[in-house]
Parts: C-alpha cells; structure tokens; sequence
C-alpha cells in the first residue's frame, strides 16, 4: 500500500522504520511541527521529521490538520492509507476520509482500557500489572474506533513508563505492520470496542506529577515510575522544586516527608514505610545521586520535603 506515517515523539520511530522495511510505501510523514527545546528554546524538528528528512521524504507539518493546504496535499499525494503512532492532534472527518483505508491508529494500551494521551503513565501509576497495544480504525471519538490486533506486555516492578514505552514501540512497530499487511491482503477485519472496561488516560501536567508524601509507598513508587521521564515527579525542598527520579523501599519508618540521611543513602517518610530516593535533580541544576546531593545541602531534622 501506498502509506502516509503520522507520528511526531522517538516513540514513533520503531515502528516507522518497520513501515520503511515492510513491503508498504512510505511516501510521507505527517507530524507536529518545528517545537521549542532545550535552554535556548530553540525551534527543533521532531524525531519523526528529523528521520523523514534524512531519508528524503516529504513532511508534512500543518498547524492545524484542517488547514486546506494541508488537505489539499494530503489528497494530492492520493494515500491508500495511514498509520499513526502518538502523532499528537485530534483528525477532523474531512482528512480522515481521505486515505481509502483510513486511518490505523498503534495505541499503547489493551483498548478499551487507557484512552487517551497518557495511557502507559496511567497503567504504572494505576498499579496495572498488564498493559499491551492495540491496532485499531481512528474515529472522531478519542480512541473509540473498532481494533484489529492487540499484543500484552507485562508491567514489571521496576518499569518506568520510558521503560514500558521502549519496549512498546518495538513491539506494536511488528503489530502495525501485520495490521497493514491483513488490510491490504482481506484478511483482517475490524472488531468494535466493548462498552464495558473504558478508562481514560489524559495527558499528565506537571501538578499531576507532584508527590504527596502521606500516600503509601507503593503509591509513591508508582507514580514516580508512571512520571519518568515526563513530566517528571517532583516535591518541594526548602521552597524549591526537587526533581525526583525512581525509588526503592526503605527499611525504616519516618514521619511523612522527613528523612534519614546517611553518607549513601536518602530515606523519606511516606504514609506507611520510608523509601529510599534514587536521582534527585534540583532546580538549575543537574541530576545526581540523592546521598551527593544531601552531603552538599545537609538536610536537618526540620527540613521535610514536600512543604
């Protein structure tokens, strides 16, 4: 088939390169466009667009996906379909009708479960022991259309989300490509969403990631985990925002928020045992381990974090 790829994060470029290898034809990549990063917020291509243009394909990258430029592009270039994976912008029907085939969405998580923009967050942080992803037929309606096929991968107890989410892209980059191949060969038909079991998983904002240090451990740990890389957990130290990087259980019990230093090691108070910090990173600063960064501020038995 002749393909359009929408994507825009490093997520997207497992399976784009799967595309590339298949016996489909990438002709395109729709994706974001140019966004401020790092400290001079300069204007950079995303990941997909970068990878588009080493390659020499076009890119495609409307402000808004209803532009008419883009529209009449998109029917010019005359797709018979086009995959998506975390391209970022909702698809109005007018581009959606486009592709003969449509447009086939890789979500990471067991649809109905985790519709949304964060559903591998909201899996580790929901305490979730399975999530999966899922090929499925774009909708107007937010990751409602009927699937094609699915694939689980467990949630392991050390799992951040960039861990789950690496492991992901690779293996929906293989279930994309199935999909694709069942579409054009007749084999492979779409099956509608139960109503039963539909989550919604909205894309975390930096308040979201704040840790309340009267929460149980297990909480703790898991919204850390669900928060790394982005937006990133963080709690307060002295007035100042602290960056927090995954934990481990402790061996002590402390008052929520207070710690126990010692030359290696950081413990902190949760609503049931302490738990050891890992990388801190304070405002302006880079990250490092939680001991070194406690031997530099000296934390005392008033300092508590989070207040």
């Amino acid at each position: 088939m002749r393909i359009v790829f929408a994507g825009t994060p490093e997520v997207a470029l497992a399976p784009l390169e799967a595309l590339l290898a298949s016996r489909h034809d990438v002709v395109a990549v729709l994706t974001r466009p140019d966004a401020p990063a790092g400290r001079g917020k300069k204007l950079h291509p995303s990941p997909v667009a970068a990878r588009a243009a080493e390659l020499g394909l076009e890119v495609l990258t409307p402000r808004r996906p209803r532009d008419e430029d883009f529209l009449f592009r998109l029917s010019e270039i005359g797709p018979d379909c086009c995959p998506v994976v975390a391209y970022g912008a909702l698809l109005p029907q007018r581009v959606l009708d486009i592709p003969a085939r449509g447009f086939v969405n890789l979500h990471f998580s067991l649809l109905p479960a985790w519709r949304g923009a964060a559903p591998v967050q909201h899996a580790v942080i929901a305490g979730d022991a399975e999530t999966g992803a899922t090929t499925f037929q774009i909708v107007l309606e937010l990751d409602a259309g009927p699937t094609y096929l699915r694939t689980a991968e467990t949630i392991r107890p050390t799992d951040t989300s960039g861990d789950l989410l690496q492991r992901l892209s690779v293996s929906g980059a293989d279930l994309l490509v199935r999909t694709l191949d069942g579409l054009e060969d007749g084999t492979l038909e779409a099956t509608p969403q139960p109503a039963a079991g539909v989550t919604i998983a909205p894309k975390l904002e930096v308040e979201d990631a704040r840790v309340d240090w009267t929460a149980p451990a297990e909480v703790v740990d898991r919204l850390i985990r669900g928060c790394t890389p982005a937006p990133g957990a963080w709690t307060t130290f002295r007035g100042e925002r602290l960056k927090l990087g995954p934990v481990r259980a402790g061996d002590t019990t402390l008052a929520a928020g207070a710690m126990a230093v010692t030359r290696r090691a950081v413990q902190v108070g949760t609503g049931t045992g302490a738990v050891l910090l890992g990388t801190v990173q304070p405002a302006g600063a880079r990250e490092m381990p939680a001991a070194d960064w406690a031997r530099g501020t000296a934390p005392g038995s008033a300092d508590v974090l989070g207040t």
